[in-house]
């Protein structure tokens, strides 16, 4: 509807017929075991959407051929939102983008499953050195069975510089902690205004 509201049919069944296909070429799949990073959307049944990022070595997603790829979940904060969402909706998507060579992206469609490390060893080959990230472990694994995949143009991707993370950051600029955001400044305050408001009843 929207592409025959603002005249764009014939562009995007161009970009379908030239760029879409159901399963990961070869060209892709190169890609996608170099890559360091991915951003991964899910959605629960209700449709609220999630949006989060997974970092690992290159390749740290599988490819185990041009219908299937497989990525590891690490420890984290454990509220598991993206497994969760997967439980109630597999459908999912990945953007992998090449920030530092090429400048180009790829999505990636499919629908997701989640499995054991151990099962995925077992049904997949993944020798243990491949559950591994440096100083982390997988606890699980998420399978994806590739539905579409497509080029995301390099037009507005920015040229990033690989940079030792522990080089000292720009003076003034605040720590990347737990509290960057001062979430917990946030949600002290009407824990400390109900501790006024309590010590003035009881005095």
């Amino acid at each position: 509807m929207l592409q025959r509201l603002f005249a764009t049919r014939d562009r995007a069944e161009r970009f379908y017929e030239r760029q879409v296909v159901d399963h990961l070429t070869p060209h892709m799949r190169e890609f996608v075991a170099r890559q360091e990073m991915v951003f991964v959307g899910t959605s629960d049944a209700s449709g609220n959407c999630d949006t989060t990022f997974r970092a690992g070595p290159p390749g740290f997603v599988r490819v185990l051929d041009g219908r299937t790829l497989m990525y590891p979940e690490f420890r984290g904060n454990g509220v598991l939102a993206s497994l969760g969402n997967i439980l109630e909706n597999p459908h999912l998507s990945l953007l992998f983008v090449d920030f530092f060579d090429d400048l180009v992206g790829l999505h990636v469609n499919g629908a997701a499953t989640i499995t054991t490390a151990y099962d995925a060893a077992r049904r997949h080959g993944l020798a243990d050195e491949d559950m591994t990230a440096p100083g982390r472990r997988a606890e699980r694994w998420v399978k994806v069975e590739v539905e579409e995949a497509y080029i995301h143009c390099s037009k507005h991707i920015p040229l990033l510089v690989r940079q030792d993370r522990r080089q000292r950051a720009p003076e003034g600029r605040r720590p990347a902690g737990d509290d960057y955001f001062g979430v917990g400044q946030v949600k002290a305050r009407p824990v400390e205004r109900a501790r006024e408001k309590a010590g003035k009843t009881a005095g």
